[in-house]
């Protein structure tokens, strides 16, 4: 491509937008998941007992299987949230980005 482009895209407010709004987003997701990550540790080191109990009496199942079965659950939707966010409100403003550089 042309540098002029690139140089046209970089002068952008649109891009100026999209690239803070996109590092905002990504830092508070993943933020999140280290935070869940943390706190799962955090619990394996201070109270693995409470992770190694039964879900009921009689039960091979620990509270230890959900929790981590949750956390990947986790991983899914926060990364489910942000393609959400990518192909609608990030998408949008990339178009208008592609109409501003087209334009001139």
């Amino acid at each position: 491509m042309d540098e002029q482009i690139y140089q046209r895209i970089q002068q952008d407010p649109h891009f100026q937008e999209l690239v803070d709004r996109r590092q905002r987003f990504a830092w508070v997701l993943s933020a999140i998941m280290l935070g869940l990550y943390l706190a799962f540790i955090l619990l394996i080191a201070f109270d693995p007992a409470w992770l190694g109990t039964p879900l009921s009496e009689g039960s091979t199942i620990t509270r230890g299987i959900p929790v981590g079965v949750g956390i990947i659950v986790a991983a899914f939707v926060l990364t489910g949230i942000y393609v959400s966010k990518a192909n609608g409100e990030f998408d949008e403003l990339n178009q208008k980005i592609i109409q501003g550089v087209q334009k001139k």
